[in-house]
């Protein structure tokens, strides 16, 4: 079964350039200017959208997103609105993927089969859990699958040749893989190794590989672009709602604006690699 997530790396392969994936933390700051963002986030040139499912204890998280997680517990975002803002994003558009990212302890609690075809019915695409291990399958991945949805896995720089194959036997979609070791938004890449790593994971799957973790303007995602069929970007976005909003921690008018200015600049710098490419 084709998803919306495969069509989009089929039409960007065609056009000859990388994806921008944007993630931002569902519900932050509150659940309506959080919709108006995720809505935006298309026409400032957001290929796929990643959403964060708040919780309290996000291990692989920094500061950053951590905080945004707890802005939107603080707000009243739960499960059930992270899949009613998909399904409410879902009524103006059709075509653009959205990937829960996040940990799995939220979905245990909200029921494994309950979630699934909830997502499902709302419009999700793809998920990634960053804590359940390809040991786990069973847990989620696998019935995840059967359901119509992507699995995407994380890779790492400490993920070697001989534990690559038990990462990508279930995946698809996309390989997400983790530029640096430790917390999102703790430092920048090397795009050099990076490259590199890019390289190796692709002798091991046909599959789009995204890099993500430490990317944050349009220079260091159009050095990644060279390399990488996708750019992820979190924790700069995440960062642009939290200076954006007013002194109480409330939403501003130019949230928004803030988060889709810095969605439109690197989505410049991606697709400026394709312009090169072109000459």
């Amino acid at each position: 079964m084709t998803t919306r997530i495969d069509r989009r790396f089929a039409t960007l392969k065609r056009e000859g350039r990388s994806a921008l994936v944007t993630f931002l933390m569902s519900g932050d700051p509150d659940y309506e200017t959080s919709l108006a963002i995720t809505k935006a986030l298309p026409a400032a040139g957001a290929d796929v959208i990643e959403l964060g499912m708040p919780f309290t204890d996000p291990m692989a998280d920094g500061p950053a997103i951590q905080a945004a997680g707890l802005r939107a517990l603080r707000a009243g975002q739960s499960m059930v609105k992270t899949l009613a803002l998909v399904r409410d994003f879902r009524v103006s558009d059709v075509t653009t993927p959205v990937v829960l990212m996040g940990y799995y302890n939220p979905i245990y609690i909200y029921g494994v089969a309950r979630f699934l075809a909830d997502a499902k019915a709302a419009g999700v695409d793809g998920l990634i859990v960053v804590d359940l291990p390809p040991e786990a399958d069973t847990e989620l991945c696998l019935p995840a699958i059967q359901a119509g949805l992507n699995f995407i896995r994380l890779a790492t720089p400490t993920t070697d040749d001989k534990r690559l194959p038990a990462v990508l036997a279930n995946t698809s979609g996309f390989v997400y893989y983790v530029s640096i070791t430790g917390i999102t938004g703790a430092a920048a890449p090397d795009a050099g190794q990076v490259l590199e790593a890019v390289k190796r994971i692709k002798r091991h799957t046909a599959l789009p590989v995204a890099v993500g973790f430490g990317v944050k303007d349009a220079a260091s995602a159009a050095a990644i672009a060279r390399g990488a069929e996708a750019v992820v970007v979190g924790s700069a976005l995440v960062e642009k709602v939290r200076m954006s909003l007013d002194a109480t921690g409330k939403t501003a008018p130019a949230t928004v604006a803030a988060v889709t200015g810095l969605v439109a600049e690197l989505a410049a710098g991606v697709r400026s690699v394709r312009q090169l490419a072109a000459e």
